[in-house]
């Protein structure tokens, strides 16, 4: 089957407005510097895993130990802000492939972007199982932007014929959603499976 064919660059860092411990929000220079950490920590945990010491994260963003610890006192904060950046990223992948490109090769897109985004989750899953027990809301509320930012680009290929219509991006989520809990999965495996994915679900216009 001839399929349009999307490299989805890994996103850069970005989208949350942080707040200081006053509730205000962050000076230019230290939102800068919790981009700049919250990319290293992806990069760390990614090349180290999820036990990565908190001054290799410093050192990749180019941070003292100090700065670090006053944007995320434990552990646990910088984990889930990571997982927190990576979420609106794809969210926003889902509103710019939608408005960007033809309805299939925006759903090729997105789920390409969604590969990478359960690529980098297998490297720290034990800490984000801590991360989802501190904050019981957390996963569900992520789980919930990401379900919506499925459904946006199903819906919309749906609506246009290219996606049959007997699934929903529920569905598509119990499919894909796998790929972000098993640490065995390579990342080869991982796109032979969503090659298999994207050829059940696409209606040939």
């Amino acid at each position: 089957m001839a399929r349009a064919h999307i490299v989805v660059e890994a996103p850069a860092t970005g989208g949350r407005a942080e707040q200081d411990g006053a509730g205000r929000p962050l000076r230019a220079d230290a939102r800068r510097n919790y981009e700049r950490l919250v990319e290293a920590a992806r990069e760390v945990f990614g090349r180290e895993g999820g036990g990565a010491s908190m001054e290799a994260i410093a050192r990749r963003a180019g941070v003292g130990v100090g700065t670090l610890y006053r944007h995320f006192p434990k552990r646990i904060d910088v984990v889930e802000a990571v997982y927190r950046t990576d979420v609106d990223k794809l969210v926003q992948t889902a509103e710019q492939v939608v408005t960007d490109l033809e309805p299939w090769p925006a759903v090729v897109a997105f789920l390409e972007a969604f590969v990478w985004y359960a690529q980098g989750k297998r490297t720290f899953l034990n800490e984000l199982r801590e991360a989802f027990d501190k904050n019981p809301d957390l996963r569900p509320a992520m789980l919930e932007r990401v379900q919506q930012a499925m459904q946006l680009v199903i819906g919309r290929a749906q609506h246009a014929g290219v996606v049959r219509t007997d699934v929903s991006g529920s569905d598509l989520m119990q499919l894909v959603g796998p790929m972000c809990t098993n640490a065995t999965l390579s990342e080869e495996q991982s796109r032979r499976l969503l090659t298999m994915i994207l050829d059940g679900l696409h209606t040939p216009s």
